[in-house]
């Protein structure tokens, strides 16, 4: 499989659509600027992934700063809560977790 940053980054937008559900105007914005800020973080850090210079446990604690990122930008929107805010941050990051390993399972 190929990993495509532009298809994973559609993804995680929506799966943090499905998450804010009725509050997706409001958060719609800020998501879109997350994410375009963020996109060559994540590309970057995908690469490395599959490539093997990074390490699954870095690779890990990574995703877990940008969780902590997304989590932050959100919580800054005062519609949603912070549960809420957790649920989307990690939907949209478990994407891109997710798209890696299957690129790395088509390395492999």
């Amino acid at each position: 499989m190929n990993f495509n940053i532009n298809e994973v980054v559609t993804e995680m937008l929506s799966a943090v659509k499905d998450t804010v559900s009725d509050n997706w105007a409001e958060v719609k914005s800020t998501m879109n600027q997350f994410v375009q800020r963020r996109k060559e973080r994540f590309a970057l850090l995908a690469d490395l992934r599959i490539s093997g210079e990074l390490s699954q446990e870095k690779f890990e604690s990574r995703l877990e700063d940008e969780k902590l990122i997304l989590e932050a930008e959100l919580n800054a929107i005062t519609v949603i809560t912070k549960a809420i805010a957790q649920k989307a941050s990690n939907a949209a990051v478990e994407i891109l977790e997710k798209a890696v390993k299957l690129a790395i399972g088509a390395v492999l």
